[in-house]
């Protein structure tokens, strides 16, 4: 019988189906200002809500607080609010539509100064920050305005480098073939003065592109039956690319297929013991003479047919049972030297290698530190001789590890000072120490239901988007996963978040 041992060095091993493709459609409306710009600037200002779909609801936003919603007589694509002259009319504002039952998301941010200074624009780059043969890069300067004129400066650069109209957008898109540091703003009229600079975007020059990542999000390989298919996955950091799969330095032809254009999935199938080696990915631009990507990290497949005598693994401390933070060292004998060894972790009905080493001597020795609750599991260990005819052991007797104790409790820090301007995002950041769980904020010990986030890493931003003085209160955060073993952390110590009175 063969047995598939696939062991991560640097990158993952995805192994079974894809997950089926979709398309998302964000139904949130746009939002941009109108006035009069000649002879005085914010005369006659009023915004305009541009919804996905046809509606007779719109809603205001202004610094937070929604203002009485407007429902009209027959369904239209927009609605225009007057907020009056000058002054008076300063504020951040956002919208919705959509009506009580099914409001949308909120639409994007317009800020109205009511003075002669106008709020900066956002400046992004499409579709990745760098340049190189091939590609064409773009710079996305947008704004609140529509009917501008756009201005792209590089730093350094004494003129703006390009303009660009906007007679019926509020955004424009420049075309860019250097590396440097750029800011973009606009001007409402040809007299008079451009806008506050954007915040600064920096393009690097590349002589190929950065490598892509193989088989992203899986930490550690499997340990299959046989006829279980494998498959890598190669994502690139842009779309629209042709991948390569390549062991030792050479082009592997398999199967592929692709549920993104940003992703490819390599099918192996059942792979024979001539598919040992070293398997890396690399992507190209769909352009005559394009450089390939460099390389990305490998991920090592070896093969085991169970043939071999089973190792020993034991543990140090003999006893299992363990307060969290305490140092295990898991040693696995073979008979022999020159050995790829690989510990298993348990998970149901198969295993996942946890970690692979090549010792000197025959055997190897796993140290787990910092054994916290998710440490608890059963494990195994085995061998595989990396030369062909690439034989294997069978895994050893189990090992229990026991840990007893909650999760590290969180610690949860505001990326703000002071109080925060009624109208803007209110960030705090939850530090768990922690991979892979999902962060959740609470305000006076209840769940703030928007706001979660999944991270791979051990901490996460959670945002409040466009407070108000309804956000102020104590928060905190705590973290949860629900494998392999469902837990849900202790709270983190509360943070106040204050809201400027407008």
């Amino acid at each position: 019988m063969e047995v598939l041992l696939g062991a991560l060095l640097l990158g993952g091993l995805v192994l079974g189906p894809e997950a089926e493709a979709f398309t998302y459609v964000d139904p949130r409306p746009s939002l941009w200002a109108e006035a009069k710009w000649q002879p005085e600037p914010w005369t006659d200002v009023q915004l305009r809500c541009h919804a996905f779909w046809d509606t007779q609801d719109f809603q205001l936003f202004r610094d937070g607080v929604a203002l009485e919603p407007v429902r009209l007589a027959e369904p239209g694509h927009d609605h225009p609010f007057p907020l009056g002259t000058g002054t008076a009319a300063r504020g951040l504002y956002r919208c919705r539509s959509g009506g009580p039952s099914q409001w949308t998301g909120l639409s994007n941010l317009v800020e109205v100064t009511g003075t002669e200074a106008l709020p900066p624009p956002s400046l992004s780059a499409e579709p990745v920050s760098w340049i190189t043969s091939g590609l064409n890069t773009t710079l996305l300067c947008r704004g609140a305005l529509r009917g501008v004129t756009f201005l792209l400066r590089r730093e350094g650069d004494k003129d703006f480098l390009e303009v660009a109209e906007a007679p019926t957008d509020a955004k424009a898109i420049f075309p860019v073939h250097a590396a440097g540091n750029y800011t973009c703003s606009y001007r409402t009229h040809s007299g008079g003065a451009p806008s506050e600079p954007s915040a600064a975007v920096s393009l690097e020059e590349l002589a190929a592109p950065p490598a892509p990542q193989l088989s992203p999000g899986s930490s550690a390989a499997l340990v299959v039956r046989p006829g279980t298919k494998v498959t890598l996955t190669c994502v690139a950091p842009l779309s629209g690319v042709t991948f390569e799969l390549r062991r030792g330095g050479e082009a592997v032809l398999v199967p592929m297929s692709s549920t993104s254009p940003d992703r490819v999935f390599f099918h192996l199938g059942e792979p024979a013991p001539a598919h040992s080696g070293l398997y890396t990915c690399r992507y190209q631009l769909r352009t005559p003479g394009a450089a390939w990507s460099a390389d990305s990290a490998p991920a090592e497949l070896l093969l085991s047919d169970w043939t071999l005598p089973a190792p020993e693994l034991s543990a140090e401390p003999a006893d299992l049972s363990l307060a969290p933070g305490a140092l295990v060292r898991l040693r696995c004998v073979a008979p022999r030297a020159g050995l790829r060894f690989a510990l298993l972790r348990d998970v149901g009905s198969w295993s996942r290698v946890q970690r692979s080493l090549l010792p000197a001597g025959p055997e190897a020795l796993f140290e787990l530190r910092d054994v916290w609750l998710r440490d608890s599991a059963n494990y195994s260990c085995v061998y595989v001789d990396p030369e062909p005819p690439f034989a294997g052991s069978a895994p050893s007797a189990l090992v229990q590890l026991r840990v007893d104790g909650p999760p590290p409790r969180p610690q949860l820090r505001p990326l703000w000072h002071g109080v925060v301007a009624p109208g803007r995002d209110a960030v705090l950041h939850c530090e768990s120490g922690v991979s892979d769980v999902a962060f959740e904020l609470l305000r006076d010990g209840e769940e703030v239901e928007v706001v979660r986030s999944w991270a791979s890493g051990p901490g996460a931003d959670l945002v409040l988007t466009y407070v108000g003085p309804q956000h102020a209160g104590n928060y905190s955060c705590r973290y949860r996963s629900g494998w392999p073993q469902p837990f849900l952390s202790e709270l983190s110590d509360p943070v106040e978040l204050r809201v400027a009175v407008s």
